[in-house]
């Protein structure tokens, strides 16, 4: 239920934007002039900011049902911010290739509930940051009153560069792989001003790669098979 609602702020949020830029971007009749002075570059570049909500979708294993120290587990929504470059690169006219390098900073937590049924005393929180490599692939539509739309789709490369899993001396702890690979389908729009280019964009990404470090000695990592990576980003990409 946190996740859904979580969920459904950030889409609001970007509905809230599309439709205050459109009030006041948009006049009947009005030609591309921005789209068209930027439509000759090949390629540009921008900044990228973005905020999220992560968190980790757990698998139990089948020692859970052969224990009873732990009656539940799952993953918490986080919060996290991006900090991303832009590369852009122009494929004909609705199509482009985009690398967006960055780093992104994240807390997801995995919770557990023992027999006590005391929830709060039984978190585990990770905090990350992330030195990550997104690439996509656009798809734009036709422009109108210099906006548009599209959608996208790609992958990640994300390392965690502040991973305690390096710490292999330490092993009573649960531990994350700070590796981790991931497929992003998205939508936005762009807003063609005569400086710059302002594009709002809401991404789904999901972990394909299990990023649970297996660790039989302790109870917490006993209980689990795989865990995913999942997050829901709202960008603004600011390029020209």
């Amino acid at each position: 239920m946190h996740i859904i609602f979580r969920q459904k702020k950030v889409g609001l949020a970007l509905v809230l934007c599309f439709l205050a830029h459109l009030a006041m971007a948009q006049k009947p009749g009005r030609p591309n002039y921005n789209f068209m002075n930027k439509q000759g570059k090949p390629y540009y570049f921008g900044l990228t900011l973005a905020f999220h909500s992560s968190n980790y979708n757990v698998f139990r294993s089948k020692n859970f049902n052969d224990q009873e120290q732990i009656l539940a587990v799952e993953g918490v929504t986080g919060p996290g911010y991006n900090v991303n470059v832009v590369s852009n690169l122009k494929i004909g006219r609705y199509f482009d290739f985009r690398l967006l390098p960055g780093f992104s900073f994240t807390e997801r937590k995995i919770r557990y509930r023992d027999l006590s049924g005391q929830l709060s005393n039984s978190i585990i929180r990770i905090e990350s940051v992330f030195a990550e490599v997104p690439f996509h692939v656009r798809f734009k539509s036709e422009p109108y009153n210099d906006m548009r739309l599209f959608v996208l789709g790609g992958l990640k490369y994300s390392f965690d560069i502040a991973s305690k899993s390096r710490r292999r001396a330490d092993d009573s702890i649960l531990k994350i792989s700070p590796t981790d690979f991931s497929l992003e389908v998205g939508f936005g729009m762009q807003f063609f001003f005569p400086y710059f280019i302002l594009s709002p964009e809401l991404k789904l990404t999901q972990g394909i790669n299990n990023i649970l470090i297996f660790n039989e000695r302790i109870i917490q990592s006993n209980v689990l098979e795989n865990v995913l990576s999942r997050t829901i980003t709202l960008s603004f990409h600011f390029e020209g």
